[in-house]
């Protein structure tokens, strides 16, 4: 039985739009993309002192245990030319687990709900937009409860144009 998942993608190096469509593209047949997000462009979080990031969140089902999942994304972040950097830095992908079903799961590697969900407005905006009723399976609240509680200043939707 397919496991209902939702993905955080970011870029902030490089030409950020074809990052994250590459990424998408690698997806399969894995994970199957079933809704996106519109593609958001954001303020640097953590570390400020760096260029904007786009922002997109999937939903996707997939057959993967949580581990392969988080080690099939790292590939395709390596596969795109991810090199390790600060916590926080600058990269050229990032794809993160936020939610694999309503599982509350932590490892060495690996915590999900991605623990910084609730502050991170860059990722709740977008995931407000594609399923504002998903329940944080933690917290015990909506998505769309969770987004009022962060400061969006700043993130606005990304149109091509102004490239």
């Amino acid at each position: 039985m397919p496991h209902r998942i939702f993905i955080g993608l970011g870029s902030n190096l490089g030409n950020r739009l074809d990052y994250i469509q590459q990424a998408l593209k690698a997806l399969p047949p894995e994970i199957k993309v079933l809704r996106s997000s519109q593609i958001y462009e954001t303020p640097a979080w953590g570390y400020t002192d760096q260029p904007p990031f786009l922002n997109q969140v999937v939903e996707a089902q997939t057959e993967l245990d949580p581990e392969a999942l988080l080690a099939k994304l790292k590939s395709i972040e390596e596969q795109l030319g991810r090199v390790a950097n600060f916590r926080y830095g600058p990269r050229c992908i990032d794809l993160d687990i936020l939610f694999f079903d309503d599982l509350i799961y932590q490892s060495v590697t690996l915590n999900i709900p991605h623990p910084s969900l609730p502050q991170r407005a860059f990722v709740l905006v977008p995931l407000n937009e594609i399923a504002p009723n998903l329940l944080h399976p933690g917290l015990n609240q909506k998505i769309s409860e969770l987004v009022k509680k962060t400061d969006a200043a700043g993130i606005k939707i990304y149109e091509e144009r102004n490239r």
